[in-house]
């Protein structure tokens, strides 16, 4: 059985572990014991689990590998986890996306990539689970009925357009115009929403963005952020609508426009609302804005921020450090995108570690194309080929959004061990936060 089929297959609710000193490891649980019911309710999927887990009372029904059948009655704290993690994340089959969007980056991959890579989720489980963002159009009535009744937030809607017509023409769905009546049921039951806006040279952007961030303004203060990103182009677009990356004369007007509304926005409504992703600033050459422009970094997981936050969070971890002069040799390879932003945070480094080498090494995306210039994009075989017969010091540094989620391995299935062996260094995959950035580079402090 593919992994693919294996994630899509509907299961029984078997439990796959346990967590150590957890209610389910006091109840003498396994990992094979089945799920079965929760006061006395079946339970579809992980929206009833932890909608009926939340009781300060509980009587569980668990069917062991053998077929014994144990009734446990549970007295917790309000809201307190079982400790109990499935063998599936959704205890239920996975939604596969219906849309066929004119800027779909999976429609966009090499033939020959793991299965998983090509399986497009559409999934308003996922949205609150791990902040994926919805298109809406895959979400029933029921759906709908128990985000509501459970109260779920946030939910992360992917709006790309208030026009209905032209939102039908690009998710290439007769229903998508349509699916935008579900936001006003959020909104009037006062479910908490973050919006994103896939930007598509003319397309959606010009005065039908403007269009679509005064309509979407209505659902403030539900909706509280919208951030517009830059479509992602690969070399792999073949039959595909034709559509043109943004120049940098593009990225300074579409800045324009949001710093507009967000001058307007904040002046009306104390927030900023609308957010520009980082990838404009850099193709624009212009400078990331404040900590304070960013309302709390809502969209941190949209690219949204996140440069601004490194720089916080690495300035204020070296005040807490008086800095010497030990010697160290390290390099940092990632994208096109990040490497002179890099090289700017290496200079706060460098004064207060004087004799710590930190080599910034750019990384093109010969994999998708050179238009693709983020590092999270970049594969093992990429850094391979660019990297073999450098002198990398004693350590080469990768961030961990080159990897796939919870593992230490590339894009192209390559290992972060396999690229080590290749490379003959060793390899450490830093967290995006700047204090452990500074401990990548300059060792423990």
């Amino acid at each position: 059985m593919s992994e693919l089929t294996a994630m899509k297959k509907n299961k029984e609710h078997i439990i796959h572990q346990i967590e150590p000193g957890s209610i389910a490891e006091e109840l003498e649980l396994t990992p094979g014991d089945v799920l079965v019911s929760i006061n006395g309710q079946d339970v579809e999927d992980i929206f009833d689990y932890h909608y009926l887990i939340n009781e300060e009372y509980l009587e569980i029904l668990i069917r062991k590998p053998g077929g014994e059948e144990w009734e446990l009655e549970i007295e917790k704290e309000y809201e307190d986890d079982l400790g109990i993690v499935f063998e599936t994340g959704l205890m239920d089959e996975y939604r596969s996306c219906r849309n066929k969007c004119m800027f779909c980056f999976i429609d966009q991959l090499p033939k020959g990539m793991r299965d998983t890579l090509y399986f497009k989720d559409d999934d308003s489980r996922l949205s609150f689970l791990q902040g994926n963002y919805v298109t809406l159009t895959n979400m029933s009535d029921k759906d709908i009925e128990r985000i509501i009744r459970y109260h779920l937030s946030p939910i992360n809607i992917s709006f790309h357009t208030m026009n209905r017509e032209l939102r039908c023409r690009m998710l290439n769905n007769r229903f998508a115009g349509a699916a935008l009546d579900k936001v006003e049921q959020f909104y009037r039951a006062g479910i908490t929403m973050n919006g994103q806006i896939v930007l598509c040279k003319g397309i959606n952007d010009g005065e039908e963005l403007d269009h679509s961030i005064e309509q979407l303004t209505k659902y403030l203060p539900q909706l509280q952020s919208l951030s517009v990103v830059p479509v992602g182009l690969t070399d792999h677009r073949e039959g595909l609508y034709p559509l043109e990356p943004f120049t940098r004369e593009d990225a300074i007007e579409v800045l324009r426009q949001l710093h507009a509304w967000q001058k307007r926005l904040y002046e009306k409504h104390g927030t900023h609302f609308v957010h520009a992703g980082d990838e404009w600033y850099l193709l624009a050459e212009q400078d990331i804005p404040e900590e304070e422009s960013y309302d709390g970094y809502l969209q941190l997981e949209n690219g949204v921020g996140m440069v601004r936050l490194l720089h916080e969070e690495l300035k204020n971890e070296l005040a807490r450090h008086a800095g010497d002069t030990r010697r160290r040799r390290v390099t940092i390879a990632t994208g096109a995108l990040a490497a002179p932003i890099l090289e700017k945070e290496a200079e706060q480094i460098r004064k207060k570690y004087p004799n710590v080498e930190l080599q910034i090494l750019s990384i093109k995306n010969d994999f998708f194309g050179h238009r693709i210039t983020v590092a999270g994009l970049l594969t093992g075989g990429d850094l391979k080929n660019q990297l073999a017969g450098q002198e990398l010091g004693e350590a080469l540094l990768l961030t961990e959004h080159m990897m796939k989620s919870g593992e230490r391995i590339f894009l192209d299935d390559m290992t972060v061990e396999e690229l080590s062996r290749a490379l003959q260094v060793p390899i450490i995959i830093v967290e995006s936060d700047g204090k452990a950035l500074l401990e990548a580079v300059v060792g423990d402090i």
